[in-house]
């Protein structure tokens, strides 16, 4: 894939964020719609029983999404961490990193993220954040001891492109509209199992459920093409940053043997990794489409161009 260039693809990322922010709510809406109206039992005015009542919920769910959003946004940083089971490194622990994180942050005039350390023998590193004040990379004990220091300063310049690109801010917004969908499957789920006995409110249930599912289902592939997608670039951008693209190579061939960490057990959160640390490698296409990053051989192809 050729590499677009940083301001082409922060434009990029940019509009997607837009378009995400305006996109997962009209789905939400849309089908809060079409709950109402399938739930309705007055056929001969159906279209305006459902308007009337749609108009009397979507300030609900509006406040809803703002509030989820609001509080996800703000406590993602926290969130990550526990799911990650990472930590703040210190530079006196390892001058080592910060060293190749400076000199790239130098090199391309950014300002210094924050570096957190996943104890883990395992091989793997993600970036975070929304911001200069909470963009972040961490790197498992394992990357950090088993790559050498052209392979590590290529993975670090990986992460960074993610950071310049914004891609970390992109795959959080979806991140969290996406949760939304999950939690309102998960609560009608349970609902359908612990409760609703009568006929009325099992139908009811049994919809929403389905509907909830089908917005899962839209936003997580959507999300997924966007996942696949960004590696590529920040493959590329490394490349770009370090002019070695044959060490981003190498370490993602590292990688590749050895990249679970045992602390990750979300799907939402593996995502972020440079490579998914919970996803199984699958050869066949269809599959292809539920993976969250492209396979780590056609990566490595890629890289072999430049």
């Amino acid at each position: 894939m050729q590499y677009v260039g940083v301001q082409t693809q922060i434009w990029r990322n940019n509009t997607v964020s837009s378009i995400l922010l305006i996109l997962f709510p009209v789905v939400l809406l849309g089908l809060t719609w079409l709950f109402i109206f399938l739930i309705n039992d007055r056929l001969e005015e159906r279209i305006a029983v459902t308007n009337e009542s749609f108009l009397y919920v979507f300030p609900c769910v509006i406040m809803a999404v703002l509030v989820w959003f609001m509080i996800a946004y703000f406590s993602h940083s926290t969130m990550i961490r526990s799911a990650t089971g990472s930590r703040s490194l210190l530079r006196t622990e390892n001058k080592r990193v910060y060293n190749l994180v400076e000199n790239l942050c130098i090199s391309t005039g950014m300002k210094m993220p924050k570096i957190n350390l996943i104890e883990d023998d395992s091989l793997n590193a993600f970036a975070s954040g929304v911001d200069g004040s909470s963009y972040t990379i961490s790197l498992s004990r394992g990357i950090i001891n088993k790559l050498n220091d052209e392979e590590l300063e290529a993975v670090i310049a990986h992460e960074l492109t993610h950071i310049r690109n914004k891609d970390v801010r992109l795959l959080i917004v979806s991140i969290i509209f996406v949760g939304i969908f999950a939690f309102l499957t998960e609560m009608l789920f349970r609902s359908l199992r612990f409760g609703g006995k009568g006929k009325k409110d099992g139908r009811i249930i049994i919809v929403g459920l389905a509907l909830a599912a089908i917005g899962y289902l839209i936003s997580i592939l959507f999300r997924f093409a966007i996942s696949r997608k960004r590696e590529y670039m920040a493959d590329a951008g490394a490349a770009q940053l370090t002019k070695h693209p044959l060490a981003l190579a190498s370490a993602l061939q590292k990688v590749s043997e050895d990249s679970r960490i045992e602390a990750v057990t979300r799907y939402d959160v593996a995502q972020l990794f440079i490579e998914n640390p919970r996803e199984k490698k699958k050869s066949f296409s269809i599959a292809g489409i539920f993976a969250t990053h492209p396979p780590i051989e056609n990566r490595i192809k890629v890289l072999e161009q430049f």
